[in-house]
């Protein structure tokens, strides 16, 4: 059974690593932000208060996040264990996913934090493009589609995403550096936390991810 946390900042690559990991280790990936931007595009009340949140950058409130994570887990498909990605984002959120675990006779098994510096995450996220259509991600410089502005999979419109601007970007950094850097201390004294060097490449990155966590 493999329970575990994905920590990093905005541009660490952890959608990445993160489909990587279910992939090799068949366990479900939880994105907090995912089950929100579900709720967005179909317009629920959850989905129009996320957004207004997002829009600005900032963090959705505790309470809202932990109600919709701790629901996910009760699923039949964390049986086996789960990957979390984007939560929890607080020491206020690790607490009370601890209890909920306790009290479901469960606990986290390993958290993973990818580390990278402020201005390379800057120029990742600013960079970003995303085809309108399928979804699919691109980057200016560093995955550039074969046809400037053109989906190289269904030929669909890329757009900058609304909170990747650079005013915005610099927020959900320094939100992040704020509000979930304390998460790094809570899971180092619970003894559960490895550091990964986020700026090494995606196999580098995932290699020693395999590593921590083990085969």
């Amino acid at each position: 059974m493999l329970r575990t946390i994905l920590l990093g900042p905005p541009g660490a690559g952890k959608g990445t690593q993160a489909a990587k990991i279910v992939e090799k280790y068949g366990i479900p990936h939880i994105s907090t932000g995912d089950i929100f931007r579900e709720n967005i595009k179909k317009g629920t009340e959850l989905g129009k208060k996320a957004q207004e949140y997002m829009n600005r950058g900032e963090l959705v409130p505790d309470d809202l996040v932990i109600e919709i994570a701790t629901t996910r887990l009760l699923e039949d498909d964390c049986k086996n264990g789960f990957l979390l990605d984007g939560f929890p984002r607080t020491v206020y959120q690790a607490e009370k996913l601890d209890e909920f675990l306790q009290s479901h006779d469960s606990k986290i098994d390993n958290v993973i934090d990818i580390a990278v510096g402020k201005d390379e995450l800057i120029e990742r996220l600013t960079g970003r493009r995303v085809c309108k259509s399928c979804g699919a991600s691109f980057h200016v410089v560093n995955i550039p589609p074969k046809q400037e502005g053109i989906c190289d999979y269904c030929g669909g419109e890329l757009i900058q995403r609304a909170d990747d601007n650079l005013e915005t970007v610099t927020n959900r950094i320094d939100v992040y550096e704020d509000q979930t850097m304390p998460l790094i201390d809570y899971y180092e004294k619970a003894g559960t936390l490895t550091h990964i060097d986020g700026s090494t490449g995606l196999d580098n990155v995932f290699a020693d991810i395999v590593s921590a966590l083990g085969e």
